[in-house]
């Protein structure tokens, strides 16, 4: 049992830290940089990709390996999973407009973006192809608690990355950079530093969640 909760504690953290998908792997940059202006926007578009992400992964993670595999239909991945993530967008768009206007405004044409967003589709697909052999090895149900608890742990690392970029953003604009890097480059610049403060965790998480338990 501890071993268990040792593993997903380290898949759960990894995701967020070691393996973040913006700024380790640099999926959904588009929306990183397009929403991570205003706190309320960066935690907006956070939470709707957490919901996208775990909910997708959760149906999509069942779709490959009962029907996708089982019929050899491999070659549909991703015009299926690309589907189901674009019928969860339409559900949280619908769900914003009626019962918080205000978000959805916010977060204008970046919500239905989320549909391409890489980052998204990545953590779908990569669910599969990371957690295929354990499905062979301890069967379906462990292995699907696995995907959703990495769907979920990217989406935080998603939030996170906002919301700190956010605060970067204020800080770098209000600094007064030179004229030649306002805008886009000096926002690139900052986004690199940022990514590269996220490497000093490898390694870091796996070795005190061990410690630990």
């Amino acid at each position: 049992m501890s071993s268990q909760i040792a593993t997903f504690a380290t898949i759960f953290f990894s995701m967020i830290l070691v393996n973040n998908y913006v700024l380790v792997q640099f999926l959904g940059i588009c929306p990183f940089l397009g929403v991570s202006k205003k706190l309320d926007s960066s935690f907006g578009m956070g939470m709707a990709v957490i919901v996208v992400m775990v909910i997708a992964t959760a149906v999509t993670f069942p779709l490959q390996i009962f029907l996708l595999d089982a019929f050899n239909l491999g070659y549909m991945q991703t015009i299926i999973f690309i589907l189901v993530i674009a019928v969860l967008v339409q559900l949280i768009e619908i769900t914003l407009k009626r019962y918080v206007p205000a978000l959805y405004q916010s977060l204008g044409v970046y919500l239905p973006l989320i549909t391409t967003n890489c980052c998204v589709l990545g953590v779908t697909i990569l669910a599969v192809q990371d957690y295929s052999a354990i499905v062979e090895t301890y069967g379906f149900g462990l292995a699907y608690a696995e995907a959703l608890i990495c769907a979920a742990g990217a989406g935080v690392g998603f939030l996170v990355a906002m919301l700190l970029f956010c605060g970067v953003r204020q800080r770098v604009e209000n600094s007064n950079p030179p004229e030649s890097f306002k805008g886009l480059p000096i926002t690139l610049v900052s986004a690199a530093i940022t990514s590269l403060s996220f490497m000093g965790f490898g390694g870091l998480v796996e070795n005190i969640i061990n410690a630990i338990l």
